[in-house]
């Protein structure tokens, strides 16, 4: 025991060392002097131990004790952040209270004191991981006895659109699945993409439609797909034959369906799909044959790059599917982030869904043109884009655009006044002119790539005022009137943080949701900075003071880094929200990642060799940017701790549900578990209740059951919309990064949820080509048409 007490000694001699580094530099910062009083005490620990000295064991039970009521009295009772601060030191105490190192240190092998903890140890953690385990079952039910049979409304039994309605509430009013059977879900069928055609794998994050008895989506290179509704089998494939090259994330996700007004049923193309390409093509194909529709544009397709200026392949290109309103197909498009100013347009445009023909064009450069470039012109370059998804509300005539900000995204001295005045907003068109009727600024002159990525929801409220919901990154949940863009729930002006940078001219105020729940998380400080063990806590908090960080809104800057909360992963993504639009429940999963972020002058970064990419990938998004034709290059990153892990504590992904009479939580709770991550990378294989990133959305349906996968852990899951509780989860090949969807199939009698479980780089939920469909049993009795 020696040797062994000897080898510890010297393990806790340089874990004294390092804290006193880091917590010497942290103290000099202005932060807590705990770190330089424990490596002290560590020390003193090492020492004795290594002496064979029992004071070890008097000393080391100073510090543990000294870390308890510090860490209470920073954090009082919080679970995870009491684990941070007391784990590591547990677990070598535990070691130390052993018989065998008692023994070897010339005490007796036990006392009461010490069997108490040890016993206390071991129950804890059979009880932790006991409690663990239940809390992973599945709780909901397994009554098949009576289960309804199918919608009397035929249009119930479809998907009609990427949020189901043009508004997008991705509600069904299908009500077979209920909390009484849920738990009886299984797996009915499963579909594979299949590599990309150069052999490597591309995301899958489509959200399939559902119209008769196909299904229709897209691969992430735009093939479009149709699958019998009921077996999962391949009726018909389209191959885009897009072109790859340049093309970062490789998104496709959704297409769209439009029936042609009194055409005859078996004339070609009467109803058609649809697909935006990752090489800016609008595609159009029978619903039927999957043939090309001839009459569309140029044998089936229109040229998007038309009017364009010019740029390197992939600079711009489409990930979303086109809203569909009075028979226009209505798009914007993805721009690569932070290259350079003047990257290709954010023009909104408008096709006819028949001829392919461009019904307006909306150029926020050129308000008074709404049609095309004349020839030697383009559209305005580096004017905000919209790459996200769009909703529309035909009886207004209006099509709701969530806008990004303009090229590049932090830094913004060289914007027009009309770059800012739509930056980062959701703006309705009208679809007969495409001119704007109103609009709504989320971010003024937004600096931290605060775009709008959350499809609009539209709502009735009890008083009959027709409402819309529009989520964002930055946590903010705003609700307007959607005739006017006039708030409903109070928002107001508060002051923020003003940048420091050469030329930049920042709003000393930012738009906040008060009248609405916030779904920001919990504010940064150095209290929550987080650690599995205590090094990595300590360089955290050091990196913490080291920064920038003045609130919400603290604009990134030269002098030091900048701590951006929440960071451009959200709050919300994509995936938007889901609302019940009967009981007026809306269903919001948010993510809590905190970026730590720094402009490099422009000397410096040409000395870096940053320079606007010839072929943008992944670190050229989400790594160093060259932001050309401006100050200052950035650097963008998630605020992660040597070993890999977030900085700030848990949870970092929520689920809630807002009652939207009262505009308040009905409940809320982490979303997801550490199954399939953990420090450097790591997966831990154990179902903690961490709340993980997520990224994706949700379905609801009329019994009250909300469907949901979007997690980094790779799992599908159904709640209780009510209460919140957990009934019953699905595991996937990697993480459901997509919105599910759900319909009936008459030739079963069943009703479908389905999901892409295509997983997502930027959350590390793997990657996977696989279609899944789940239903209960084929042998349910039926009650009949109930619904």
């Amino acid at each position: 025991m020696k040797i062994l007490n000897r080898l510890l000694a010297l393990m806790l001699l340089l874990l004294a060392g390092s804290l006193f580094w880091i917590g010497g530099q942290l103290l000099v910062a202005g932060g807590s002097p705990y770190y330089v009083l424990a490596a002290t005490l560590l020390a003193g620990t090492a020492w004795l131990l290594w002496k064979q000295a029992a004071k070890a064991l008097q000393v080391f039970a100073a510090l543990w004790a000294g870390t308890l009521l510090w860490a209470l009295w920073e954090s009082g009772l919080n679970g995870w952040a009491l684990a941070g601060r007391l784990g590591l030191l547990t677990v070598i105490g535990l070691w130390l209270l052993t018989p065998w190192v008692r023994h070897s240190l010339g005490i007796a092998k036990s006392s009461p004191v010490s069997r108490a903890l040890l016993g206390l140890a071991l129950g804890g953690l059979i009880g932790g991981t006991a409690w663990i385990f239940w809390n992973d079952r599945i709780t909901g039910g397994t009554d098949l006895s009576t289960t309804s049979g199918g919608p009397v409304d035929p249009a119930a039994k479809d998907w009609i659109s990427y949020g189901n309605v043009p508004g997008g509430n991705r509600y069904s009013p299908l009500a077979q699945i209920t909390p009484a059977n849920v738990g009886a879900l299984t797996e009915a069928w499963t579909f594979s993409l299949g590599k990309e055609p150069n052999g490597e794998a591309a995301p899958f994050e489509a959200t399939p439609l559902k119209i008769g008895d196909k299904l229709f989506f897209c691969s992430g290179y735009n093939d479009i797909i149709a699958l019998d509704a009921e077996t999962g089998r391949q009726a018909w494939r389209y191959a885009a034959q897009a072109n790859t090259e340049g093309i970062f994330g490789q998104t496709c996700r959704g297409v769209t369906y439009f029936k042609v007004p009194d055409a005859p049923a078996d004339k070609p193309c009467a109803a058609m799909v649809y697909t935006a390409t990752i090489d800016s093509r609008l595609i159009a194909v029978d619903a039927e044959s999957g043939k090309a529709c001839a009459t569309f544009g140029q044998a089936g397709a229109v040229d998007l790059l038309k009017g364009m200026s010019a740029a390197p392949q992939g600079y711009y290109h489409l990930t979303s599917p086109p809203a569909l309103i009075a028979g226009k197909l209505v798009l914007g498009g993805w721009v690569t982030d932070g290259q350079t100013t003047g990257e290709p347009s954010g023009v909104i445009r408008a096709y006819d869904a028949v001829s392919g023909k461009l019904a307006w064009a909306w150029d926020i450069g050129r308000p008074d043109r709404s049609g095309e470039p004349a020839l030697g012109e383009t559209y305005t370059p580096g004017t905000p884009n919209s790459w996200s998804l769009m909703s529309a509300d035909p009886a207004l005539g209006l099509v709701y655009v969530p806008m990004g900000n303009a090229t590049p995204d932090y830094y913004g001295g060289h914007r027009t006044a009309e770059m800012d005045k739509y930056s980062s907003a959701v703006v309705a068109l009208d679809v007969t002119t495409g001119k704007p009727r109103w609009h709504f600024q989320t971010t003024h002159h937004d600096l931290w790539d605060y775009d709008v990525a959350s499809q609009p929801v539209l709502v009735d409220l009890a008083d009959g005022r027709p409402a819309l919901l529009q989520p964002t990154k930055r946590g903010e949940l705003f609700m307007l009137d959607r005739r006017t863009g006039t708030p409903i729930a109070e928002v107001t002006e508060q002051k923020v943080p003003v940048s420091n940078a050469v030329g930049e001219r920042s709003s000393p105020t930012q738009p906040f949701s008060t009248g609405m729940p916030s779904f920001r998380g919990t504010i940064p400080s150095e209290r929550t900075m987080w650690g599995v063990a205590m090094i990595d806590q300590a360089w955290c908090r050091l990196r913490f003071k080291q920064a920038r960080f003045d609130g919400p809104m603290t604009p990134v800057e030269a002098d030091k880094a900048t701590i951006t909360w929440p960071g451009s992963l959200g709050g919300h993504n994509w995936g938007s929200i889901a609302v019940d639009p009967v009981k007026r429940i809306a269903l919001v999963n948010s993510s809590h990642v905190v970026t730590y972020s720094r402009l490099i002058p422009r000397q410096a970064a040409n000395d870096m060799g940053l320079k606007p990419v010839a072929k943008p990938s992944f670190e050229n998004v989400a790594g160093p940017v060259a932001q050309a034709g401006t100050p200052y290059a950035v650097s963008v990153a998630p605020f992660l701790s040597p070993l890999v892990a977030p900085c700030t504590e848990p949870p970092y992904g929520m689920i809630s549900a807002v009652d939207l009479n009262t505009r308040k939580l009905l409940w809320q709770k982490p979303f997801g578990t550490m199954r399939d991550s953990g420090p450097l990378l790591l997966s831990t294989g154990l179902p903690i209740p961490m709340g993980v990133p997520n990224i994706g959305g949700s379905v609801v349906t009329a019994s009250g059951l909300a469907f949901i996968g979007a997690t980094q852990e790779h799992m599908f899951r159904a709640y209780d919309l009510r209460t919140g509780r957990e009934l019953w989860k699905g595991r996937l090949p990697a993480g459901g990064n997509a919105n599910p969807m759900t319909y009936w199939s008459d030739k079963s009698g069943r009703q479908f949820v389905v999901i892409a479980a295509g997983g997502h780089g930027g959350i590390l939920s793997g990657y996977s080509d696989k279609l899944i469909a789940y239903a209960l049993p084929r042998s349910t009795k039926q009650q009949g048409k109930s619904q």
